[in-house]
């Protein structure tokens, strides 16, 4: 079977060749020969250069990277990791983990998130940098604003959810298969996640070592604001598609019931001394709730529908992208 290690890359000539290098060693470990990825006979490097303007694929090449996939153009990490999952497919991959090339993960770190999609007790395992192990150096403000996303996909889809951001990953086949970006003008970590969910893949979350490099400039936004903006707009729309009915019901009813606590308020009191006017604003404001909420659940209905028909379009996408891929 075989294993492509995917690593995007925007102008990484500097630390591209040492990560190449780093990975090729964790090949060496002991789950490659006596472990569960005894199975894994082909391992390749896979570089997606991601627009660089500066000598990231040449310094790649060099050091051995396996297969490289430039573009002119810099089209973001998200347009990057669609390369990436039809390179690895058109390559017969079976297994793709997908790492960052600035170093800040650990190659020996790959068969622990390996093993469980390896094995089959799982189709995608993420990096957790929340959980038992804390990541040294992040900047509390990414870490609080994380946990926040986390919890609130969690609540919306039911399912636990650590870790949304993190690139350090490991797919199956099917995984790979099934998983549709839709925005690819940002970042697909949270989008990815949350359709994975929506398809009923099972995931897992690893708690890893990481360290950030605080000399090193984002490069996916240039500020938390706007990283903040981007990444609610992604989640927002994900979870909107994947669970509508919760997504637009549960505001719909909410509003519903509050409707009808305020025309109870005012009935109350137009009962005790049967008077419209004084308590008019209860029932202007019943009456908007109900309409407004009304409108939610109606939405909600649509949205489910829209939904189903989603479904079937993907079904046969995945199909179709079976039948390309076959014997490859």
């Amino acid at each position: 079977m075989k294993l492509i290690v995917n690593i995007p890359a925007y102008n990484e000539e500097e630390k591209i060749a040492e990560t190449i290098g780093r990975i090729r060693k964790s090949f060496e470990a002991d789950f490659y020969r006596n472990g569960s990825g005894n199975i894994l006979t082909e391992k390749l490097i896979q570089v997606v250069d991601d627009g660089s303007t500066d000598s990231t694929a040449i310094r790649a090449k060099e050091a051995g990277a396996d297969i490289i996939i430039s573009y002119k153009q810099n089209r973001k990490l998200a347009y990057a990791f669609k390369r990436a999952v039809e390179s690895s497919l058109e390559n017969g991959a079976d297994f793709m983990v997908n790492i960052d090339a600035d170093g800040q993960f650990d190659p020996k770190d790959i068969p622990e998130l390996l093993q469980p999609v390896v094995e089959g007790t799982c189709d995608m395992t993420i990096a957790n940098r929340f959980g038992n192990i804390t990541a040294k150096d992040i900047p509390w403000i990414r870490s609080f604003l994380n946990r926040f996303a986390a919890s609130m996909v969690g609540f919306f889809l039911n399912t636990k959810t650590n870790d949304l951001t993190c690139g350090f990953r490991a797919h199956s086949r099917e995984t790979l298969l099934r998983l549709n970006l839709v925005n690819v003008n940002f970042t697909y970590t949270q989008e990815t996640i949350i359709d994975a969910i929506g398809k009923n893949l099972k995931l897992h979350w690893i708690p890893i070592n990481v360290t950030y490099h605080s000399d090193r400039k984002p490069k996916i936004t240039k500020s938390v604001s706007k990283f903040v903006s981007n990444g609610f707009k992604i989640i927002l729309k994900a979870v909107r598609d994947v669970r509508p009915m919760k997504f637009f019901g549960i505001p719909g009813l909410f509003m519903i019931g509050l409707s009808i606590i305020l025309f109870v308020i005012f009935l109350f009191f137009y009962f005790r001394d049967f008077k419209i006017s004084p308590y008019r604003n209860y029932l202007s404001f019943s009456a908007i709730f109900f309409v407004v909420g009304l409108q939610f659940v109606v939405f909600a209905l649509l949205a489910d529908m829209v939904r189903s028909s989603r479904l079937l379009v993907e079904e046969q996408l995945y199909l179709t992208k079976k039948r390309l891929y076959k014997g490859k």
